[in-house]
């Protein structure tokens, strides 16, 4: 038989899958072909892929270590907050101490003592060396006497006349106030002139 003869007796199907046949074959060369990695390919796609985990990890672990030295550093704030705060008056009342040991020799002189020039002259320079002391720390007391009534640093609990104390001055100061630094920790308790007594 002929080559003619043998395709005219070949059937569509069988001419269809001949076509079929020799398109896969075509297709598998091409997709092999562009598919096909080398082995040195391969090897470094698969050292790209190791070398990135690694990367991801020591990054994973670094992270996890910034966490934690975070987290004590948190902790170790907290820890010198609450102990700044528990101890903040520390310092002065290691200041204050000399002045608390003074006032106890005033009084263990004062009672084997007759003379109270010298008592009285004790105390007035413990009292001064205590005032030397809050000064340090910013403490200073109001001048008030003569000076004009301000509500914002007196506190008035009684007016009187005065002949020598203009009206709306102080004219005696009952209990002394205090400033720590800019700010008033304690008004002056003060008695307020209302001028001469013939107005």
């Amino acid at each position: 038989m002929s080559a003619k003869e043998i395709r005219m007796k070949e059937t569509p199907d069988d001419i269809n899958n001949e076509a079929v046949k020799k398109r896969e074959k075509e297709t598998d060369v091409t997709v092999d072909e562009a598919d096909v990695l080398t082995e040195a390919e391969i090897d470094d796609t698969q050292d790209g892929h190791a070398e990135a985990l690694e990367k991801a990890a020591a990054a994973e672990d670094r992270l996890l270590r910034l966490a934690a030295e975070f987290e004590n550093y948190k902790a170790r704030i907290e820890r010198e907050k609450i102990n700044l705060l528990k101890y903040a008056e520390e310092n002065v009342l290691k200041e204050l101490l000399p002045s608390l040991d003074n006032l106890d020799r005033a009084i263990e002189q004062g009672q084997n003592a007759d003379d109270i020039q010298s008592l009285l002259e004790g105390i007035v320079m413990t009292r001064n060396g205590l005032l030397s002391t809050l000064e340090k720390f910013g403490l200073k007391p109001l001048a008030c006497v003569g000076e004009p009534f301000d509500p914002n640093f007196h506190e008035a609990l009684s007016m009187d006349s005065s002949d020598k104390v203009p009206q709306n001055h102080v004219l005696q100061e009952f209990q002394k106030g205090y400033m720590l630094k800019d700010r008033l920790i304690r008004p002056a308790k003060v008695i307020v002139s209302k001028g001469s007594a013939e107005d």
